[in-house]
C-alpha cells in the first residue's frame, strides 16, 4: 500500500496525540546513511533517529540476524531463560567492566531502574533518609516521572506538577558545587552524561569527572553515567565514561544498542550487582530474543568500526572549520556525538534548511545544529552532507 505524504500526514493528525514537532517529510525506505521520503527524494543521514541507528538503516547482518530470530522465538518473558539476553548481558558487561546486566525497552526505563537502585543500595545499608540523587543543570534523562525529575532543565518541568522527591541540580563541570553537596548528608548518588546531548552537546571535563569519582568514592555516593545517548560506540569508544579513566557503578544505556529497535538497560558494578532480588524491579517485554538477537549483530558490526569513529568525527569538525562558515561559532563534542554553535541562525532554522536541501540533522539546546550519524557512515556520505551544509550554511 502506497500513501502519499498529505494521506499520511491527516492520518496522523486525525489518530496520533500532538506531541511532536514533526517535519514535512514521511520517510519511506533507507540504506546505510541515506533515507528516501514518500515523494523519492534522497537524503543523507546525520541523525541515525536519533542515534538509534548506529549501524546505518538496513544492515544486511542486522537484517538477517533480526528475521532469523522472528522466525524462531520472538517472546517467552522473563519467567524463563533464551540464549540471546545470556549472550547479550555477557558481552555488555564485559564491555563495560560490570557484573550484571537489566534489560528493558527504553532510556527513560533504564534511568528509572538505576535510581531506584541507586536508592535500595542505600536504604539497605544506611537507612531511610539518605535517598537525594544529584544531576547537573542543563541534563536530560527522560521524560517518566523520575528520569524528568533527575532532568536538570525547567523547561521540561512545566505542567508536571508535583515531581518525585529526591532530586537536586548543580552546575555541569563545578567541582565546588558538587562538593558542597555533601554537608547535606542525604546523598546517595551522583548521575551524569558524559556529554549532554539534549543540553547542547555539553561535554563534561575530565578532571571534573576524575574528582567527581573521588569524591563519589570517598562519600559511599553512587557513581551513574547515563550513557542512553554516549553509549554503544557513539563518542569512539563502547562508552563515553571510558574516555576519561573513571568507572561508574551503574551504567544506562538505551539508542543504539539494537539498532532500531526498542532495548534499553543498565550494568551494574560491584558495590551494586547484588541490590537488586527477585521482585525488586520487572519488565515484560525487556531483552526480549529479538531485540537480543539484533543487540549482538550491532555489537558484532562496530567492534571492527569503532576505531575509525574518533576519525570521522575529528574529519567532519576539521572540513566544517575549513569552511569558515559566519555561522559558525563553535564544534563541540567527540567521536560522531558534534554539536555546532550557531551564530545569526537559529537550530530549527539550520535543521529544516538542511532537510530542504537533503540533509537530516537535530537541534539541541537552544542554538546547537547536533549530528549523530550512523556509526558505520562512509567518507563519501559524510562527503555529500558536508557538501550540502556548505552550500545551504
Amino acid at each position: 500500500m502506497t500513501v502519499n505524504f498529505n494521506d499520511m500526514k491527516n492520518m496522523y493528525d486525525e489518530n496520533i496525540c500532538a506531541t511532536y514537532g514533526r517535519y514535512p517529510v514521511a520517510f519511506v525506505k533507507g540504506a546505510g546513511s541515506r533515507l528516501w521520503d514518500s515523494e523519492g527524494k534522497e537524503y543523507v543521514d546525520f541523525a541515525s533517529g536519533i542515534g538509534v541507528n548506529s549501524v546505518g538503516h538496513s544492515h544486511p547482518k542486522w537484517v538477517d540476524a533480526v528475521c532469523a530470530q522472528v522466525g524462531v522465538l520472538a517472546h517467552v518473558s522473563n519467567l524463563f531463560y533464551t540464549e540471546q539476553g545470556g549472550l547479550l548481558a555477557e558481552k555488555l558487561t564485559a564491555l563495560s567492566g560490570t557484573k550484571k546486566a537489566f534489560f528493558c525497552n527504553s532510556g527513560a526505563e533504564s534511568v528509572e531502574g538505576v535510581i531506584k537502585t541507586a536508592r535500595k543500595y542505600s536504604s539497605d545499608k544506611y537507612g531511610a533518609n539518605r535517598h537525594t540523587i544529584i544531576t547537573l543543570q542543563g541534563s536530560f534523562h527522560g521524560r517518566t516521572m523520575a528520569a524528568l525529575t533527575a532532568t536538570g532543565q525547567d523547561k521540561f518541568h512545566k505542567h508536571f506538577h508535583p515531581f518525585v522527591q529526591g532530586f537536586r541540580y548543580v552546575p555541569p563541570n563545578d567541582f565546588a558545587a558538587l562538593e558542597a553537596e555533601a554537608k547535606a548528608g542525604d546523598v546517595c548518588a551522583f548521575m551524569f552524561e558524559p556529554i549532554m546531548g539534549e543540553g547542547g552537546v555539553m561535554p563534561l571535563d575530565t578532571d571534573y569527572l576524575q574528582k567527581a569519582a573521588q569524591l563519589c568514592e570517598k562519600n559511599d555516593w553512587l557513581l551513574i553515567a547515563d550513557e542512553v545517548q554516549t553509549g554503544v560506540g557513539r563518542t569512539g569508544k563502547w562508552f563515553g565514561f571510558q574516555n576519561h579513566g573513571i568507572q561508574p557503578d551503574a551504567i544506562t544505556f538505551a539508542k543504539g544498542i539494537a539498532g532500531a529497535l526498542p532495548l534499553g538497560g543498565f550494568l551494574l558494578g560491584d558495590k551494586l550487582h547484588t541490590t537488586l532480588g527477585a521482585g525488586d524491579h520487572g519488565t515484560t517485554y525487556g531483552g526480549n530474543p529479538i531485540c537480543a538477537a539484533a543487540a549482538l549483530s550491532v555489537l558484532e558490526i562496530l567492534e571492527p568500526v569503532l576505531p575509525s569513529v574518533t576519525e570521522k568525527g575529528t574529519y567532519i569538525r576539521e572540513k566544517i572549520l575549513a569552511m569558515n562558515l559566519p555561522c559558525v561559532k563553535e564544534i563541540r563534542g567527540c567521536g560522531l556525538m558534534l554539536g555546532i554553535k550557531l551564530d545569526t541562525i537559529t537550530n530549527t532554522e539550520a535543521v529544516s534548511k538542511l532537510l530542504a536541501a537533503g540533509l537530516v540533522t537535530l537541534p539541541a539546546g537552544i542554538d546547537i545544529l547536533r549530528f549523530l550519524p550512523p556509526l558505520t557512515i562512509s567518507t563519501e556520505d559524510i562527503d555529500a552532507g558536508l557538501s550540502i551544509i556548505k552550500k545551504t550554511l
